[in-house]
């Protein structure tokens, strides 16, 4: 690798790191071609992408973003999962690949300035997804008006309900 191809790596890494919601970085060794290219096609299709990365050059580009506290995860091979799109699919995948194939290793990861550890990646992996957070939030909302309609329909029901006893009592 030629001096510009590696300054384009860093560029590409400081990039990642800016554009990015959360970034997750995982050692790969022991999976198979086949392994590897199922993980990819996983966080593909959660728009995450995946791409192996030289330490040193991670190294150099996290020192160019002052991001500190990684720099003890860049040992052996490192694939860095991104996602621009939602923070907790890249651990959510990477977590659940690595319960099938226990010879990937999370080693660390980063979100909203700070460095996640293993316990904390398996913590927001295993939070509810986007869509049903958003469906509690949105029952949360709709349950007092919900209570109201139905306080509202018991009386006229209730008053019905009294017309019939009288109705029963008279006949």
């Amino acid at each position: 690798m030629n001096k510009q191809q590696k300054q384009e790596q860093v560029q590409y890494i400081a990039d990642k790191f800016k554009k990015a919601k959360s970034v997750i970085f995982a050692n790969y060794r022991g999976l198979n071609v086949a392994e590897v290219t199922e993980l990819r096609q996983k966080l593909s299709r959660a728009d995450t992408t995946m791409k192996v990365i030289k330490n040193r050059l991670a190294k150099r580009a996290l020192k160019e973003l002052s991001v500190e506290g990684l720099d003890s995860h860049f040992t052996g091979p490192t694939a860095m999962a991104a996602s621009e799109v939602d923070p907790v699919l890249p651990a959510k995948i990477l977590v659940n690949f690595a319960k099938d194939h226990e010879v990937l290793e999370i080693k660390a990861g980063y979100m909203d300035g700070r460095v996640l550890d293993l316990a904390t990646i398996i913590t927001l992996a295993n939070l509810p997804s986007r869509e049903e957070l958003l469906s509690r939030a949105l029952s949360s909302m709709l349950a007092p008006a919900t209570n109201v309609t139905m306080a509202l329909a018991a009386i006229p029901r209730g008053l019905v309900n009294v017309i019939n006893a009288i109705k029963d009592t008279k006949q």
